[in-house]
């Protein structure tokens, strides 16, 4: 580094110092501006509002259902292909059948029916899709189901 004085009592700073200064400093502000941007998913993404439900007690027999909504907020249409479940006493009673768009909106029906079940039961729902992010393949349905009381 060279300092020159100038006529007036100024000092001038030259040389490579200085460079170097300015380029650490044309860096930072670089990195910081690319670390600001996002990436955006490349495709749909299913985003639920809630993805477990809780029935709490019910009575043997009883058949409840929920409606899990979602939202597509990827940037490509969302396909449902298949909802499946793991037995016959949870089932899908309805999702889209057309793609939902970008920014678009949708729900999945689950019912179950607790005939011949007894105690906890922890149902799970799968999703067949074309989404992108692979936590939004499934929903759980819980519920406890009771003994029905006889009457005396």
């Amino acid at each position: 580094m060279e300092l020159i004085k100038e006529s007036g009592g100024s000092v001038r700073i030259t040389g490579m110092k200085v460079f170097i200064a300015l380029l650490f400093i044309g860096f930072i502000v670089l990195s910081t501006a690319s670390a600001q941007k996002q990436e955006v998913p490349l495709g749909p993404v299913l985003n639920w509002d809630k993805t477990t439900h809780d029935f709490g007690d019910i009575v043997q027999g009883d058949k409840v259902e929920h409606t899990y909504q979602f939202t597509n907020t990827g940037n490509e249409p969302l396909i449902i292909t298949n909802v499946t479940t793991q037995c016959g006493c949870t089932t899908p009673k309805g999702w889209p059948r057309d793609p939902v768009p970008p920014g678009g909106k949708g729900e999945i029906i689950a019912a179950f029916n607790s005939a011949g079940k007894f105690g906890k039961q922890h149902k799970v729902v799968t999703i067949v899709s074309n989404a992108i992010n692979p936590d939004g393949t499934q929903l759980i349905l819980m519920v406890n189901v009771v003994e029905k009381k006889s009457p005396n």
